[in-house]
């Protein structure tokens, strides 16, 4: 290899070093034809150089310029007057020291860095490794001797020593901050915020937080060390679900006392869920532990669905409705398998920031890459099918949005509740008679205000003239349900569902004994409803938010869902947002549309593709008409969630296999 020296401090020329032999030390046969240029200059030069190409306003004392060609590999600039007070500060050879730069500088023009520990002990051991060759010693054994320290002479330097700087110690204050911090930020990527780009640097920033020491400690210490990031994330996520203990003053005079244990139950019961993925990968090296976390966090949402009654509100999936092609992915592989490329995808970046020079990094993101631009293709074809059909005609269906607030829905005295009951009845009754003609009026989640026994005649109905669905509760032998009650236009009761899939603390007592203001009976499961031609999969509220709960094994032949609800509880807060997108996911997966009466708002009608095709915002009252078309079944609901996970695993395992081979080549 030909080293060309070029002298701009004449102090150097007193110096007998040969710079062409120390560098042809570092390369091997490859680079015999290559060339390098040694610039042997002063402070004041390599201070103005790193001002203005690194944007560091001081000198050092090795500057290193890649080419990134393997002839010209580069420029290495090495400043007198530092190497001269760095060799005197450390006792050691001028000639040593200045050999060493030139080692250290070499290796930074043949791709090497050190902007991590993993990078900077693989350098190091090179270094270490040629300086004996030329019976230097190892000049890392000594604290007092400077290479590099500030990271100045590295590409993003400046960045590495302002993340350095901050210090954050093992179990210190800055830690637990920041993960707290990571978890509150990855909240805003969902309704009504929609700033992904904040939950993608939450994500980031905690697992970054959590690789970048590789020693941790046991399993327990390194749970308490990452539960702030799940307790702020559930709290910051799911807070207004206590929004609904302040709408009735009934209720908030029996139950207010529970919010803050409420919130500090929300905050351990997400340190124990959202934790995992973070433990998981804690005290594992190398790229496939950014398939490990994606798969972790994947398995968790899966477990959302079952476990406590299961709540897998908001998976990650749900932050990309803004872009309808990568979302509609979930039309081939749910929420589930959207969620894992995403997860993985960050993970994968901060891989790849760590360690720019490691292949099996590079090969993990390319996976991951693939998989979301492979989704986004099927996601468009996804949006196709579900517009076959827009311009055809088929029943038309007005959904009722009463907007009025729960405290005028219901009240607890007797005398006011008949005689405001009648009044609400009348208010349906001129809603849903509004210019127009409807096949099928669908009025919201217990609109109904009187109870419904299954032998009960609707003359409401009947003066409309119309079938309609409506929310009611209805008393059997067993108890009181949450129902959807199907009446013909004579006004006879068809078929009756009740809400299966219950809502802890509001509707049922967890354990028997944890409070909620009333104890339902839940019904039998999904069934396939119909009215006329139009057939139908009942859902009521919180049912929609469960991926595998609407549709029954031999379901064939369904239009839409219709999903009754009432966000009266939750007001103008995220949650009423966050619901219907997990409206919206539901018909993405399902390939259904969706028809959405809610009392207060968000009243909807989603398209198959999860498009808000018109809708009736919160608190508004009125009508909203419209039809419903491009029903398909798609991969997701034709393989299931079960058969989702256990794909996510498979590739998975298959990835991580094939990250350690290509590490061991």
């Amino acid at each position: 290899m030909k080293v060309y020296v070029d002298v701009h401090d004449k102090r150097w020329d007193k110096h007998k070093i040969d710079f062409e032999k120390i560098a042809n030390m570092v390369v091997g046969a490859k680079y015999k034809n290559a060339e390098v240029s040694i610039i042997l200059t002063d402070d004041a030069e390599i201070h103005e150089i790193n001002r203005i190409y690194r944007n560091i306003d001081k000198p050092t004392n090795v500057l290193s310029f890649e080419l990134g060609d393997d002839v010209l590999l580069g420029d290495i600039y090495i400043s007198y007057d530092t190497v001269m007070r760095e060799a005197k500060d450390g006792k050691i050879s001028f000639h040593d020291h200045v050999a060493h730069m030139v080692v250290h500088g070499m290796f930074h023009l043949l791709g090497y860095d050190h902007l991590n520990d993993q990078e900077a002990m693989l350098m190091e051991m090179k270094e270490i490794k040629v300086l004996k060759k030329m019976g230097i010693k190892n000049p890392y054994a000594d604290e007092n001797v400077v290479v590099c320290k500030d990271a100045s002479c590295c590409p993003g330097g400046r960045f590495v020593s302002w993340m350095k700087s901050f210090k954050i110690r093992e179990n210190g204050f800055w830690q637990y901050a920041l993960y707290a911090l990571f978890g509150g930020v990855a909240s805003f990527g969902f309704a009504p915020f929609y700033h992904w780009w904040w939950t993608i640097i939450g994500i980031m920033g905690a697992y970054w937080l959590t690789v970048r020491n590789e020693n941790m400690g046991g399993f327990w210490r390194t749970f308490i060390r990452v539960s702030p990031f799940g307790a702020m994330y559930a709290v910051a996520n799911f807070w207004w679900v206590f929004h609904s203990i302040y709408v009735v003053p009934e209720l908030t005079q029996q139950f207010a006392i529970w919010t803050i244990p409420g919130l500090i139950g929300l905050a351990i019961a997400g340190a124990l869920i959202f934790s995992w993925p973070f433990v998981a990968v804690a005290c594992r090296r190398g790229a496939g532990r950014a398939i490990l976390f994606a798969c972790v966090w994947t398995l968790v949402l899966w477990a959302r669905e079952w476990m406590f009654t299961g709540f897998p509100w908001n998976p990650i999936a749900n932050i990309t409705m803004p872009w309808p092609m990568l979302a509609n992915s979930m039309s081939l592989w749910g929420a589930l398998g959207l969620t894992f490329v995403l997860v993985g995808l960050c993970a994968t970046l901060v891989e790849v920031l760590r360690n720019k020079k490691s292949v099996s990094c590079w090969v993990v993101m390319l996976l991951f890459c693939a998989m979301g631009v492979g989704g986004a293709c099927f996601g468009y074809k996804n949006m196709q099918r579900a517009d076959a059909g827009a311009n055809a005609s088929g029943y038309m269906i007005r959904i009722v949005q009463p907007g009025q607030s729960q405290s005028d829905k219901a009240t607890h005295s007797r005398e006011e509740a008949l005689a405001r009951a009648e009044y609400n009845l009348q208010n349906l009754m001129m809603l849903a008679t509004q210019p127009g003609n409807p096949d099928i009026i669908v009025f919201p989640e217990t609109t109904y205000p009187f109870a419904v026994m299954p032998n009960d005649d609707f003359e409401f109905v009947r003066m409309l003239g119309r079938s309609v669905i409506i929310g009611a509760n209805t008393i059997s032998a067993e108890g009181v349900s949450n129902s959807m009650v199907v009446v013909g236009a004579d006004g006879v009761i068809q078929k009756i569902y009740s809400k299966s899939h219950l809502v802890p603390f509001g509707e049922y007592r967890p354990l028997g004994v944890l409070p909620a203001p009333v104890d339902l009976v839940p019904g039998a499961g999904p069934e396939i409803l119909s009215i006329g031609h139009f057939v139908f999969a009942p859902a009521i509220c919180y049912e929609v938010i469960f991926s595998d709960s609407l549709l029954p094994d031999d379901a064939t032949g369904v239009s839409a869902i219709v999903n009754l609800t009432n966000d009266n509880w939750f007001g103008n807060t995220p949650g009423t947002y966050q619901h219907l997108d997990m409206v919206r996911r539901y018909a993405i997966e399902s390939g259904l549309p969706i028809v959405r009466a809610n009392y207060s708002g968000i009243s909807a009608f989603v398209g198959a593709d999860g498009a808000v095709e018109s809708m009736l915002p919160i608190g508004a009252t009125g009508v909203l008409d419209g039809f419903v078309w491009g029903a398909h079944e798609t991969p997701y609901r034709a393989i299931g969630l079960n058969g989702w996970m256990i794909v996510v695993l498979i590739v998975s395992i298959l990835g991580i296999l094939t990250v350690r081979r290509i590490d061991k080549d």
